[in-house]
Order: C-alpha cells, then sequence, then structure tokens
C-alpha cells in the first residue's frame, strides 16, 4: 500500500491510510511465550532400610484417671479455693456456692417435719386411748379403724417429711464443692460470680497415680499396634533420654471427628520426671507389608505433595526437560504430617512439594527449592536441579 502527502481532503485520505497500514503492522506481530511456571520442588532421597517400618507419632502425657468436678446443684460461686495446676487432697473444699436459699428451704423442710412429728405424736396418743377402749367395748370398730388409719397415714406424712429434710441438708451439702481424689487441677472452667447449673464443668482433676502416654493412630496403622507391644518415648522437655513404654490400651472405635484410633502407652518403669502434659515422640516397631519387599526404599513425602488421580495416589515429578509429569505411587502408610511412598519413586527425582491442584500434565515448569528444609533451616531460593 503506497500514500501520497496531500493538502485538504487529500491530507485526510493519508491520516486513514497510515492507520490503516498501523492495524496491518500489529496482526503481524509475533506474541510473547509465557514464562514457564513456578513450581516449589526437590530432589528424593530415600530413608534409611528400617524407618519405614518404624511408626512415629506425637504423643502426650495424660492422667490414667480423670474427671470434671461440678456441682450437684444449681447456685452462684462465691468462693474459689484452688487454681489451676494447684495439687488437691481428698476431701479438700474447692469452690463454694451462695447457700442461703437452701438453706430456707432447709428450714421449710425443718418445720415440715417437726409438724408432722406433732401429728405423728398425736396420732400415736390417740390410738393408745382407742386401744384402750375398745378393750372394753367403749367405742364402736369402725371409729377404732378411722383411728388406726389416722396413725398410719400420719406415719407416712412423717417419713415423707424426713426423707424431704434428709435431701436439704444434702442439698446445703452440695453447696460445697470437694475433691473425690487426691490429684492436680488441670482445667478452670467457671469463676466466682458465676451462675453454674447441677452438672456443669468447674474444674478438671488428674488423679495422682500412674500416668498414660497418648498417640492417636491413623486407621492405616491400626493392625501395627497390640496390648503389651514394646515402644519408645522421648519428650522434648528432657533431651537425649528415651523411656521404655507398652501399649496398655486400643481404642476399640474411631474418634468420630479426627477418625483416629487412642492409643495408651504406659512407662515401664514410671519414672518421676515425666510430668503431666510433656510432649514428644512414640517409635514403636511396624512389620513390614504383606506386598512389599523388605528391601524396597521407602521415600517419605510431605501430604501437600500427595494428589490423587480419580482414586489412586500420584505425585508430579519435574522431568529432565523441565516438563510436568504424574506419576502413580504406592502408599505404605499414613504418617502425621507426611506419606510413606513404598513403590513409583527412586533417588533424584525431583517432586512438586506444594500447589499440586493448579499445575497440570505437560506443563513447562521451573523448580525453585522451599525456604526452609525439614529441619526448618533456610534453603537459598536457587533453581532445584533433579539430578
Amino acid at each position: 500500500m503506497s500514500c501520497r502527502y496531500q493538502t485538504g481532503a487529500g491530507a485526510t485520505a493519508a491520516a486513514v491510510c497510515s492507520a490503516v497500514a498501523l492495524l496491518a503492522g500489529c496482526h503481524r506481530a509475533v506474541p510473547a511465550a509465557e514464562p514457564p511456571a513456578i513450581v516449589v520442588a526437590l530432589p528424593l532421597q530415600h530413608q534409611a532400610t528400617d524407618a519405614g517400618d518404624t511408626l512415629r507419632y506425637p504423643v502426650e502425657v495424660g492422667a490414667r484417671y480423670s474427671n470434671a468436678m461440678s456441682f450437684r446443684v444449681n447456685g452462684k460461686i462465691v468462693e474459689r479455693s484452688v487454681r489451676l495446676g494447684d495439687w488437691v487432697k481428698r476431701g479438700q473444699v474447692l469452690a463454694r456456692l451462695d447457700p442461703i436459699d437452701i438453706e430456707k428451704q432447709l428450714a421449710s423442710t425443718q418445720a415440715a417435719f417437726d409438724a408432722a412429728e406433732h401429728r405423728l405424736a398425736f396420732a400415736r396418743r390417740q390410738l393408745d386411748r382407742d386401744q384402750a377402749q375398745i378393750d372394753r367395748n367403749l367405742i364402736a370398730a369402725n371409729q377404732f379403724e378411722q383411728t388406726q388409719d389416722a396413725y398410719t397415714a400420719a406415719q407416712s406424712e412423717r417419713d415423707q417429711a424426713a426423707a424431704t429434710l434428709a435431701v436439704a441438708r444434702n442439698s446445703l451439702a452440695y453447696t460445697s464443692l470437694t475433691a473425690d481424689h487426691d490429684g492436680v487441677i488441670t482445667s478452670e472452667n467457671a469463676d466466682t460470680g458465676q451462675v453454674v447449673t447441677a452438672g456443669q464443668a468447674v474444674y478438671g482433676l488428674a488423679w495422682n497415680g500412674d500416668s498414660d502416654v497418648l498417640l492417636d493412630a491413623a486407621e492405616s496403622d491400626l493392625s501395627h499396634f497390640s496390648i503389651g507391644q514394646a515402644a519408645r518415648v522421648a519428650f522434648a522437655a528432657l533431651p537425649g533420654r528415651q523411656f521404655d513404654a507398652r501399649v496398655r490400651e486400643i481404642a476399640p472405635a474411631a474418634d468420630p471427628q479426627s477418625r483416629t484410633y487412642r492409643i495408651k502407652l504406659t512407662l515401664a518403669p514410671p519414672d518421676q520426671a515425666v510430668r503431666l502434659g510433656m510432649t514428644g515422640d512414640g517409635m514403636l516397631p511396624a512389620s513390614a507389608s504383606a506386598d512389599r519387599d523388605a528391601t524396597d526404599p521407602i521415600f517419605s513425602v510431605p501430604v501437600t505433595a500427595l494428589f490423587h488421580e480419580d482414586s489412586h495416589p500420584a505425585v508430579w515429578l519435574v522431568d529432565a526437560n523441565s516438563v510436568l509429569q504424574l506419576r502413580a505411587v504406592q502408599v505404605l502408610r499414613y504418617a502425621q504430617d507426611a506419606v510413606l511412598i513404598s513403590r513409583g519413586l527412586h533417588d533424584g527425582d525431583l517432586l512438586v512439594l506444594a500447589g499440586v491442584h493448579t499445575v497440570y500434565a505437560g506443563e513447562h515448569v521451573s523448580a525453585v527449592r522451599p525456604l526452609y528444609d525439614e529441619h526448618g533451616d533456610i534453603v537459598p531460593a536457587t533453581v532445584a536441579q533433579g539430578r
């Protein structure tokens, strides 16, 4: 296309011609290639031979027996004698309710009991008089029967009033919350001045005596646990020490929220250095799976790296050409924050650690290392090398 510069109408035509030429040039431009997506990835290295055969779970020390302390009557808390962490003795008063209303109820039932006692005494004297008169045939038999009925009714009323009085006395005693066992206060759930109902938890009490080491096992690991099984426990508060333990109890049903099974270990022998609330790691030997060779390498990968193709587990790998590939794997076991893979991976495979639901097969990517390694140390943010 050629255009010549002219004046007047010719100049307008020249301007239009230049605009058309500019648009034609835009259509001929080649679009810039999209930059590769950034993914966080690290090369894989299998664990030691026996690492996959050891179950590791976070544990916590808890009292073998504990219960919530609560009042057995309604009322307003006017006094609390202990606080969180205090040691208490059996029979010690922990808190008190305002007793005024219950004291008035007790006075009312006491008056009703006294009246019932008086009516019973009168009915007894009347029965004695009528008994003497009926022996001499001085009164009719039906009159004596009425006297007997009045005496029986008075006796029943006295018994009812006595039972009501006993309940009122118990209610007054229930305004004082006392410890049922020696132990330590583990929780405070109500404060002074608060109105509480009967049965509402006020304190948590952990009994003195044996303690348990608690862990929550995944359903896939349940077959590896048995009563009496040996275990080792290490606590963060006691570095450099490990304690022998044995499985004491296995929950028969899963927790409805977490779907895990509570396992209770007991230390053998008990150690005074282990205190309630301590946390650490529990290690138990796990038998190898029947469909796995004991020499197969075990890879521990973060749970964020696991992807599912339909119902089959898989992971994303970056190949030598920086292209994503989806590879099916076999899960040996799910741990607390990792997944143990028994088949499908090899040393040096470049594994995508996060964002597995935002990528696709064949995508060209640029792999970078995470900011922190598994020990919490800073890792330079350089491009990851697969091999």
